[in-house]
């Protein structure tokens, strides 16, 4: 019985790291269909079936998205048009002694770096870099048509399974196990909604900042700083570093400058926005904070440091409404 147990604990293994890649994709679709759970049990308190609330919703994100989609793309298309036809100016300033990008790769050597971080040396590299970057995207195109379906669905019977996952708990502590998993769930709800007024906001000021000071592919910049911020604690630095960096191809003073916006905008965002967004929803202290989205980020990448938060709120309030009463009354 002991191998029966060893060997089925081990073919579960085997099968969940099989289906891990699906099982992230599902997760991510019930994330967002529970974080837009408050905007449709908000239609349905206002009388709204629930099929006409997930419509609405639906709708309403599709239009939003077309719409930035109409005015961005052509936008970023001559923006990308501009880098390509400027790509060599670069090049002639990484390898010229009066720039200063080009007195950094002499002290520093650059460029052997970034080739030693690229695809390889040969032609046959290159293709083959070339051909997995094509993968990539038609993966990433795949995946986002899969989780925008998924979220459709779990958003249109989340209450069906809301009501399934409760009915698997004992009946004498049902009511108990429903009032923590709605906190739970409203927590998560609430983050995620959080979570894209924060970026939205990270956007707009990052946009409006490399306008003022001529800094080039301000948009595709922006874009790129507002979808890091969704990553808690790390995203944010990861945009800010990438705009400093871009800053620089115009001159160090307004590199620097950047470098000042990004401190100032993340001390805005962690003490005033994030607070004023959020507010007491998720309640979870800096400290676990930062070592919630540091693990989840080691074990899931990008999709880890994002669940992060809202799983340590669902374990501090599993351990203070469970397990700290009964540790207290044994």
């Amino acid at each position: 019985m002991a191998a029966a147990g060893v060997a089925t604990t081990y073919g579960v293994i085997l099968l969940l790291g099989a289906v891990k890649d699906v099982l992230v994709l599902i997760g991510l679709g019930l994330f967002i269909a529970i974080g837009l759970d408050p905007a449709a049990s908000w239609l349905v308190r206002r009388g709204l079936p629930r099929w006409a609330s997930v419509l609405i919703i639906v709708v309403a994100t599709l239009a939003l998205v077309g719409g930035f989609l109409a005015l961005a793309i052509p936008v970023i298309v001559s923006q990308v048009g501009q880098f390509v036809h400027e790509v060599p100016v670069y090049l002639r300033e990484a390898t010229s002694q009066n720039t200063f990008i080009g007195r950094l790769n002499t002290r520093f050597n650059l460029a052997h770096v970034i080739q030693e971080l690229g695809t390889g040396k040969s032609e046959t590299a290159l293709v083959g870099g070339l051909l997995g970057a094509g993968k990539v995207v038609v993966g990433a195109a795949a995946s986002t048509v899969i989780v925008l379906v998924l979220t459709v669905y779990f958003l249109a019977d989340l209450p069906r399974i809301k009501g399934f996952a409760y009915r698997c708990i004992p009946n004498s502590r049902r009511p108990r196990a429903i009032l923590i998993g709605d906190d739970i769930l409203n927590k998560v709800g609430w983050f995620v909604l959080g979570n894209l007024v924060t970026s939205l906001v990270a956007g707009v000021l990052t946009f409006i900042w490399l306008f003022l000071f001529n800094v080039p592919y301000a948009l595709l910049l922006s874009l790129f700083v507002a979808l890091m911020d969704l990553i808690p604690v790390v995203g944010s630095t990861i945009g800010g570093v990438v705009i400093s960096l871009a800053a620089l191809s115009i001159s160090l003073p307004i590199a620097l400058a950047t470098v000042g916006y990004v401190v100032a905008y993340r001390l805005f965002e962690d003490y005033v926005l994030v607070p004023r967004v959020m507010g007491k929803a998720v309640e979870v202290p800096g400290v676990v904070t930062l070592i919630a989205v540091t693990l989840g980020a080691a074990l899931m990448g990008i999709l880890g440091a994002l669940f992060a938060i809202p799983i340590a709120a669902a374990l501090r309030l599993i351990l203070r409404e469970v397990a700290f009463p009964r540790l207290d009354n044994s």
